[in-house]
């Protein structure tokens, strides 16, 4: 007897394409339907008026003239740290080192600033820390991307070991040059002379902000108009597709780590050079591994990312805000953070599918 086959109540179906205007309109409901959900987990948790408290998170990081331009600092940091990234993810190869290549490139930079500080006028010695910390990154970056070219190794897993080989080398240095003995930890590199520190144009803040952009143009550009970005796209798709197209796929992610190894060397050049003017273990904050989520949150669009960063920074600063103005500790404003965070990742499934729903009869 043959028994009638139960279709499925709905399923879903990926979408050829959606118009602009309504992927928009999506994340622009997204973002009110989190704030909602904040809302109401504020007043439920802390009997607070949740207006009070968005207000915190805006003030965190727009409340006043300073806080705007360290806003925009550091989310000019990000952005170029995500954009780093975004060549080899566009290739399928996962690069989790971002956060050690930054860190290598500031040590560069900060060796530089202690051997050569009081030896070379100030123009060429930021020349050398530029060259330093940028070819330290490239280096840090292709040496997993030459292990996976010849031997087919795992990125993912090297480029998240040499973070830690990174961390270790930068922790030896911090005691083998701290100051004073026993500290261990640099402190101000020539804070006497400045030796070192990256000059201002106009403030100390918008010189950064003006490389970041630089480099999101120059970005976009190698990726959409270069012959060097459309063999990272083909190499993305299907290395079996690049190799009957005559592409080396080896020398591709080879060339492809070194360029993102070095913006994260350059990255690790400003946070030392521009904004701390000392080394650290945690110099570069976790943004190493901040910067992957930028960088799919806006599918590899060097111009997006700009965005996403500015939003990764707000809720960050807002957090701080809120555990000091409205008496409420850190882990509630990384509640709120991972609420909104939620709500705009998940979003993006209902622009890429759509679900079907039957009806009766067996139609979709």
């Amino acid at each position: 007897m043959k028994t009638k086959k139960s279709e499925p109540l709905f399923h879903i179906v990926k979408r050829k394409s959606m118009p602009i205007k309504y992927q928009m309109l999506v994340r622009l409901l997204a973002i009110v339907a989190a704030l909602i959900v904040c809302a109401v987990v504020t007043v439920i948790t802390t009997k607070m008026n949740p207006f009070a408290v968005f207000s915190a998170v805006f003030s965190g990081a727009f409340g006043s003239t300073r806080k705007v331009w360290i806003t925009l600092q550091d989310t000019a940091i990000l952005l170029i740290i995500a954009l780093a990234l975004t060549p080899a993810f566009k290739m399928k190869f996962w690069n989790i080192g971002g956060e050690g290549q930054v860190l290598i490139g500031g040590l560069g930079a900060a060796a530089c600033m202690i051997v050569f500080g009081d030896k070379l006028p100030d123009p060429v010695l930021i020349l050398i820390m530029l060259l330093s910390a940028v070819g330290l990154g490239a280096l840090w970056g292709a040496i997993p991307a030459i292990f996976k070219a010849i031997w087919n190794t795992n990125e993912t897993l090297s480029t998240l070991m040499m973070n830690y080989i990174a961390i270790q080398i930068v922790a030896f240095f911090t005691i083998f040059w701290e100051v004073p003995k026993g500290s261990g930890k640099i402190g101000i590199i020539n804070q006497n002379t400045n030796a070192g520190w990256l000059f201002s144009v106009g403030n100390k803040y918008l010189l950064i902000i003006i490389i970041a952009i630089l480099v999101t143009v120059g970005m976009y550009v190698y990726l959409k108009f270069t012959k060097h970005g459309y063999e990272i796209s083909v190499v993305g798709e299907s290395e079996m597709t690049a190799r009957y197209a005559g592409i080396r796929s080896g020398l591709v992610i080879i060339r492809t780590m070194i360029i993102s190894g070095g913006l994260c060397g350059l990255a690790g050049f400003l946070l030392v050079s521009g904004i701390h003017h000392t080394i650290t273990t945690t110099v570069a904050g976790g943004q190493g591994f901040t910067a992957v989520m930028v960088s799919w949150l806006a599918q590899f669009n060097p111009f997006a990312m700009m965005g996403a960063s500015l939003l990764i920074i707000l809720l960050g600063h807002g957090a701080s805000e809120i555990s000091t103005s409205c008496g409420l500790n850190q882990s509630f404003g990384d509640i709120i953070t991972g609420i909104i965070l939620f709500f705009i990742i998940g979003c993006e499934f209902f622009i890429r599918y759509r679900v079907v729903f039957r009806k009766k009869g067996g139609k979709a």
